[in-house]
């Protein structure tokens, strides 16, 4: 049921920064072919678009029976594959940078009716592209060859995937080649990841419940649950259908049918030479090769007349072939590009290709805009339903903390909201925290884990400030030197006897014993106990020019104090919503100080062992330097993550109402993929100058996920952008609608469909860039994948 081109045809990006092509993209398929319950049938093509510059390949489609079925395509856009499905049509294009790939589908009903429009995904080049009834699946460039699937909840990524390219996707499994040009098939269906042949391949093809390879010496080897007898002979590809397959002979490029019901290729076809098959359940079709002209059969719509559309892009664009180049390439490919013919594995290279006249030289053009209406489908919905429903509870357990301070809670769990919903701010942005404590150790266990971590010399660096020291220079603590809010307390200003200024983060501790007022105030004062630990032990490991910097404590019988470097300009959260003028009124420097975030918060992923999970990651834990470089703070909530052997650690969630991992929330797994959604929505912030709870024009609390997500789906960006912030400039929109689209990534339903901080880090580098200097049109840099 895949949909495969003959081989390894690879296909070519069309970048919005100009027209580049990509000779390291494999199997990309051109045909992509819907069935819906034997009702609906459409079939689409990348089709050669002779009004525009050769080289451009725009979507041509048409449904059974006729009109049933309307995709509402921008005819400017230039894709390079296509897959599809039952009630779905997905297509590959590049965009932004030639190393950046986008995918959008198009879903509709059994009649037609009901079309919805989605992004889907948008990072690293995907390589190779192929899909099932239901499924899709890709190989993303950059990752190590990363297998990486959509609409298949129950795939799990498996770490023993080396499938590179001719991807072949059944009811249950996907199957591809390696390197080494051997079959791999991974999924649940047995009698296929079980039975994958050894040998060398060429070409591979799936159906339902069973797969088919072409070997090196063109034998087809076929395992699963099929249907018929496959015929002999030498083979160059192959397609594979419910019950039925056909095949490309090698010999003369002909085709031969089998399966169920005598399936065969009609009689008119017969003789016609072919270079590429696609096929889905029923339906099959072929690129002829003398004029690239799409033929179909196998239903009954097809009957009269086979014909589908004409020159029909059969492959990409590439500056080298490693055999022959196929014949005509000059009306498809622009420059000195040529698409290749398939190779035999067992023939060797020519000396040189045939000589071709080349065609006509072709500027590059500017990037059209995109129009093309958005809607939400059901997983939007769910993550609507969640974020609405864990708006609730959050907003019941206010009330049951603040009028029941009797109530037991149990588990490793503290949530905190995202401030007051009204305009006039309190002078905290946590007044209205709803603190649930955690249970720790009592004072005693305080004292011994501070002095094993003192013992093991992780805080070696560390200063231990006297109490008496740090109350002098904060006038005893007072409001006058109060500054703001931390995970265990107050953080106030300070100027230290050496002339050093500091912000020092103290716990509030009441005046009668910790242990002695009632439950409640025991587990605060616990939450606080271990908040101060961990920020202690974490900061004392862990140094990165984007985190704040921990130069000492204090621990003196109840005081727990923490001093931090001074941030001279505040808060991130403070620029975007309190102050009225701020030097972040400008798009390159709101980019530049997401990327210094988000390097620190990768520095915690990638590169502390143990790695760390922050937790509560927000605009008002992202502190600006006196040189506006933004730095991570606030590691009260932060946990090491899980075990080499473990995909996650399970906990009660912790957190920021707003900003949590509506995952992470439901589910009580955590992963630095909840840290990713938390830095998404700062990404919004960022963008739309709205908290991530606000009110709207009526005065009802909104989520900035569900308000602005809906207008960068449906590339209407400009819409939602912070109006303080002057509109911005040519070079600057592209890279703003790349960081939105970065954004709703991150705030993705389920954290496996998130980007990673490191694929964050160099969007955002490449965003920066774009911003800061024009776009050089030119081969070499547009084809150039780390840029």
């Amino acid at each position: 049921m895949a949909l495969l081109s003959a081989n390894s045809f690879p296909f070519f990006f069309f970048s919005l920064l100009g027209l580049c092509f990509l000779p390291t993209v494999r199997s990309l398929s051109t045909v992509a072919i819907s069935e819906t319950g034997n009702q609906t049938l459409l079939i689409c093509s990348l089709v050669r678009d002779s009004s525009r510059q050769v080289g451009f390949a725009s979507i041509n489609c048409t449904s059974f029976p006729a009109g049933s079925v309307q995709i509402p395509l921008n005819p400017s856009i230039s894709y390079s594959g296509l897959v599809g499905g039952n009630g779905f049509l997905c297509a590959l294009t590049s965009s932004f940078s030639s190393s950046i790939s986008a995918m959008v589908c198009w879903r509709f009903s059994v009649n037609g009716t009901g079309m919805a429009y989605k992004r889907i995904y948008r990072g690293p080049r995907i390589t190779d592209l192929g899909s099932g009834n239901s499924h899709i699946c890709g190989i993303v460039e950059n990752s190590g060859g990363r297998l990486q699937c959509w609409q298949w909840p129950e795939f799990r990524q498996s770490n023993e995937s080396t499938i590179t390219t001719n991807l072949a996707l059944g009811q249950d499994f996907v199957c591809g080649l390696r390197d080494s040009r051997k079959v791999q098939c991974l999924g649940t269906d047995s009698n296929v990841t079980g039975h994958a042949p050894n040998g060398n391949y060429s070409d591979l093809a799936a159906g339902s419940r069973y797969a088919c390879a072409v070997s090196s010496e063109g034998r087809l080897d076929c395992w699963g649950d099929m249907v018929g007898e496959k015929p002999d002979g030498e083979f160059s590809s192959l397609a594979l259908g419910e019950n039925r397959g056909c095949a490309i002979r090698r010999a003369n490029g002909t085709v031969v049918c089998w399966g169920e019901n005598g399936f065969s290729l009609p009689g008119r076809l017969q003789g016609m030479h072919f270079m590429a098959l696609a096929a889905r359940e029923t339906v099959f079709c072929g690129v002829e090769a003398a004029n690239s002209t799409l033929y179909c059969w196998g239903n009954a719509f097809f009957n009269s007349n086979p014909k589908i559309f004409v020159e029909v892009v059969p492959g990409p664009c590439t500056n080298s072939c490693p055999c022959n180049p196929m014949p005509f390439y000059g009306k498809f490919c622009s420059q000195n590009l040529m698409i290749c013919e398939p190779c035999i594995l067992n023939e060797n290279p020519p000396s040189q290709p045939p000589l071709l006249p080349p065609p006509p030289s072709v500027p590059p053009t500017p990037p059209p805009a995109s129009g093309n209406p958005s809607r939400w489908d059901g997983e939007n919905v769910a993550f609507l339903v969640v974020g609405c429903t864990g708006s609730l509870i959050g907003v019941l357990a206010l009330i049951c903390y603040l009028f029941s301070r009797y109530c037991t809670i149990r588990g490793s769990s503290r949530i905190h909201d995202s401030g007051r919903l009204d305009d006039e701010e309190a002078a905290s942005e946590h007044d209205s925290q709803a603190t649930v404590a955690q249970p720790v150790a009592t004072a005693q266990v305080l004292e011994k884990r501070l002095s094993q971590l003192l013992s093991m010399g992780n805080g070696g660096h560390l200063e231990e400030f006297s109490l008496l020291v740090l109350q002098k220079a904060t006038d005893y603590f007072s409001d006058e030197h109060r500054i703001g809010t931390g995970s265990f307390g107050s953080v106030y200003h300070a100027v230290l006897e050496d002339g050093r200024r500091v912000a020092i983060k103290r716990a509030e501790v009441s005046t009668s014993s910790s242990y002695a007022g009632g439950g409640g105030t025991k587990y605060r004062q616990e939450d606080k106990d271990n908040a101060f630990l961990n920020e202690l032990e974490f900061l004392s490991r862990l140094h990165h020019k984007n985190l704040v910097r921990l130069l000492g404590y204090c621990e003196d019988s109840n005081e727990r104090l923490l001093v931090f470097e001074y941030m001279e300009n505040g808060t991130l959260h403070d620029h975007l919503h309190r102050l009225e003028s701020s030097p972040l009124m400008s798009w390159t420097t709101r980019i530049r100080v997401a990327l210094d975030a988000a390097r620190g918060i990768e520095y915690l992923h990638e590169y502390a062992v143990p790695q760390v999970i922050h937790r509560d990651i927000k605009s008002s834990n992202i502190l600006l330097d006196s040189t506006w470089t933004a730095k991570v703070s606030d590691f009260g909530l932060s946990l090491m993550g899980p075990q080499d052997d473990e995909s996650h650690l399970s906990l009660r969630a912790a957190g920021t109402m707003g900003y949590m991992d509506p995952e992470y929330y439901r589910l009580q797994l955590l992963t630095t993929k909840s840290d990713v959604y938390s830095f998404g929505v700062v990404l919004l912030e960022l963008l739309s100058g709205h908290k991530a709870i606000h009110k709207n024009e009526n005065g009802v609390p909104r989520n900035v996920v569900d308000y602005v997500v809906p207008y960068i789906v449906q590339d209407t960006i400009a819409r939602i952008l912070d109006p303080r912030v002057p509109p911005p400039t040519p070079f600057e929109i592209d890279a703003i609608a790349y960081v939105g689209y970065l954004a709703v990534d991150c705030v993705m339903l389920h954290g496996r469909d998130r980007p990673t901080m490191t694929e964050i880090v160099n969007n955002l580098e490449r965003a920066l860039t774009a911003c800061l200097a024009p776009p050089i049109f030119s081969r070499s840099n547009t084809d150039d994948s780390s840029t």
